[in-house]
């Protein structure tokens, strides 16, 4: 990489970084925000290029796991017949759909490279769909249609374009061959994930080191994607499932593991996705300038086709979806309302635009142009016409959460009260073992152990009042936390007042500032 190029990329990183703080302050969805600003600039600055090797094998493989990981595999597996039907089915229908308009709109374009869009286009990009739904509180089977959908569509919409191209490099269509390379990448992901998640999860059984074994999940991502993109199988597929089984797994794990691993992720999610959705509105001027050959009013109006195709296709096979599980007797499906904002829910992201970057040089370069713009102006349009109207849709058809936040704080302090039971009968028992009358020190450790578990379990209670008291007055657990913060930024003045005046060395500065940090992020719990 030349110093200019390592330059670039380091600016990009920092003006996405930048945009995305404000986003994050003003309560904006980041991913539209960066998609906006890179639009505006990118007339203004050197050209970036995607690359969709980078995309494919550096940025997908750790966002998929880090998603996978932050899922719930219970509630993916009872949501397994919709999720498959979005992820498989609805891929499948886009891919076919899209590439039929494709075909009549542009009928010199071969038809294996009109499918070749429509698969390009089909996986939507759940990000900010899901970061604009938990902010405004929807629903968590909602959330977790479209996560489950996020996780698995990139495998069969990268296996489907894999096919087009296939075909269209070989000049026939092998329907046998098609569907058995299909099932091959995904029966190969599904093996090889398994295969690979044993074996990190019994490498985990021999270390309680936090910092080596999150430096090795750092390497799990690309481990599982190579494996098994290296046979052909899907890395998308391979990933999550290495993701949902260690996730799932990860209470095993020492509370050092699980306190670093969420902060890891968390950073790495961050920095890479505010990264690729700059890069995709940088890519203004280049798709722009490949075109060549039409007049102005035809690509707009190709554009929009396919826009309208894409976002079209998404609502009939997600009403054909909820009718289809409801009738069937099966679990019981997405209501109209939320199948209304699963079907808006469809915005497209760096993936496709990778899938795009990413077609094979034999492909005409007229053909490669007007290929690479309709998925560009696919991507923009559905970030920012669903993506910008997405929040007013839910408040507009009131969808919300609020019964099951309800629900979800009475399961915790019922859960609570009977850890506490058992806590407390074990310290009885333990009391018990002492085998004498436990001396003055003793009984004061044993109430501050009591008190201590009274105090989490009235504080789970108490939040099903929203944390304050009668005649809105703090409850005697939020004045706790409110009084223990201010001593403890009143303590941490003090430390660093005695080491500011080489009474006490910078080491002890960070581990007392270390248990303080534990002790308020208790406290914030």
């Amino acid at each position: 990489m030349s110093p200019i190029m390592g330059l670039q990329l380091l600016l990009v990183a920092g003006g996405a970084i930048a945009v995305a703080a404000v986003a994050r302050r003003k309560g904006w969805p980041a991913p539209l925000l960066l998609v906006a600003a890179g639009l505006l600039v990118s007339p203004l600055v050197p050209f970036v290029p995607l690359d969709p090797e980078l995309v494919l094998f550096v940025f997908l493989p750790p966002l998929l796991y880090s998603a996978a990981l932050d899922s719930s595999y219970l509630r993916l597996r009872d949501a397994r017949r919709a999720v498959g039907l979005l992820s498989i089915g609805l891929v499948l229908f886009t891919a076919a759909a899209v590439g039929f308009v494709v075909h009549l709109l542009l009928p010199d374009l071969p038809l294996a490279l009109a499918f070749a869009l429509g698969a390009i286009i089909a996986p939507p990009d759940a990000v900010a769909a899901v970061a604009v739904g938990r902010r405004l509180g929807l629903p968590r089977r909602t959330l977790t249609l479209l996560i489950g959908e996020s996780l698995f569509n990139d495998a069969t919409a990268l296996t489907a374009y894999r096919v087009a191209i296939g075909a269209f490099l070989g000049g026939t269509v092998d329907l046998l061959h098609s569907v058995g390379e299909f099932l091959l990448a995904a029966v190969g992901g599904v093996a090889i994930g398994l295969a690979l998640a044993l074996v990190f999860a019994w490498l985990f059984t021999l270390t309680r080191d936090s910092l080596v074994e999150n430096t090795l999940t750092l390497l799990i991502p690309f481990a599982a994607y190579l494996a098994a993109e290296s046979v052909h199988a899907s890395g998308v597929i391979a990933v999550v499932i290495v993701g949902l089984y260690l996730g799932s797994r990860m209470h095993l794990r020492g509370f050092g593991t699980r306190l670093v691993s969420d902060a890891v992720w968390q950073v790495t999610a961050f920095f890479l996705e505010t990264i690729v959705f700059a890069l995709i509105g940088l890519q203004l001027v280049t798709v722009i300038r490949g075109i060549s050959g039409y007049s102005a009013w035809e690509v707009a109006g190709y554009a929009a086709a396919v826009l309208g195709a894409t976002i079209l296709t998404r609502f009939v096979w997600v009403f054909a979806a909820t009718f289809l599980i409801k009738g069937r007797g099966g679990p019981a499906g997405p209501g109209r309302q939320q199948a209304v904002l699963l079907g808006w829910a469809g915005m497209r992201g760096v993936v496709s635009l990778a899938a795009a970057f990413a077609i094979p040089p034999e492909v005409p370069p007229r053909d490669r142009a007007m290929l690479l713009f309709l998925t560009f102006t696919t991507v923009i349009g559905t970030l920012l016409i669903q993506g910008t109207t997405f929040p007013a849709l839910i408040r507009r058809l009131g969808v919300s959460s609020d019964q099951e936040r309800y629900e979800d704080r009475l399961s915790e302090a019922a859960a609570q009260q009977a850890a506490l039971e058992a806590g407390l009968a074990e310290l009885d028992r333990l009391v018990a073992e002492l085998g004498s009358e436990p001396d003055e020190i003793q009984k004061q450790v044993v109430d501050q152990l009591r008190e201590k578990s009274w105090r989490r379990s009235l504080t789970a209670w108490e939040r099903l009042g929203g944390g304050t008291g009668q005649g809105g007055a703090e409850t005697p657990s939020t004045l706790y936390r409110r009084l223990r913060r201010d001593m403890l930024q009143a303590e941490r003045q003090v430390f660093v007042r005695l080491r500011d005046e080489r009474r006490l060395d910078d080491e002890v500065l960070r581990e007392v500032m270390a248990q303080l940090d534990f002790e308020e992020a208790i406290l914030e719990r």
